[in-house]
């Protein structure tokens, strides 16, 4: 009964581990989506510090088009860290859900622990009872045989003197 415990338990275990597994490629992919959105946050960035340097104008001076280049690039990149933010809430979101999960599985392993330590207590407990049972049935096995033995006796025994009583009278009817 034990082993079989032990068996489910990790059974249990494993299958636990085997989502926790699946939620972990969705959370690397979550990871590796936001590594490419830095990564172009990066080179946009770099963009925005050239167009920064840019002078096309007259005497090495900014133009309207540099500046506006300079701010469509920023604009871009603040687009990109809303992205960005909103990407790692969703990670962050998955990391709660993979927390959760654990705990649960945890709880529920713990749970099914102690129910089967429970069932195996009472089970002991009733293997026992029906134990003490089996002995003071077989005690009492042996005190049945010896009365039955005993009342055989008193019955041969008693048989024996109303049949020397019978005999005794055919006796004394004869003489």
């Amino acid at each position: 009964m034990i082993k079989k415990t032990i068996l489910l338990s990790w059974l249990s275990l494993l299958f636990s581990f085997y989502c926790f597994a699946q939620d972990t490629s969705a959370y690397q992919i979550q990871r590796l989506k936001i590594n490419g959105l830095l990564a172009e946050r990066s080179a946009k960035f770099g963009q925005y510090e050239e167009s920064l340097n840019s002078r096309t104008g007259i005497f090495g001076f900014q133009t309207k088009n540099d500046i506006r280049n300079s701010n469509e690039i920023l604009r871009q990149i603040a687009i990109n860290d809303n992205n960005i933010f909103q990407e790692l809430k969703v990670l962050l979101d998955y990391k709660d859900v993979q927390m959760q999960q654990v705990q649960t599985t945890a709880n529920t392993t713990s749970e099914r622990i102690l129910n089967y330590r429970k069932s195996i207590k009472t089970l002991q407990d009733q293997n026992e009872a029906l134990s003490k049972q089996l002995k003071k049935a077989e005690s009492s096995k042996g005190i049945a045989y010896l009365m039955m033995g005993i009342a055989l006796l008193g019955c041969g025994v008693f048989g024996f003197l109303w049949k020397q009583k019978d005999v005794k009278r055919y006796e004394e009817a004869n003489l």
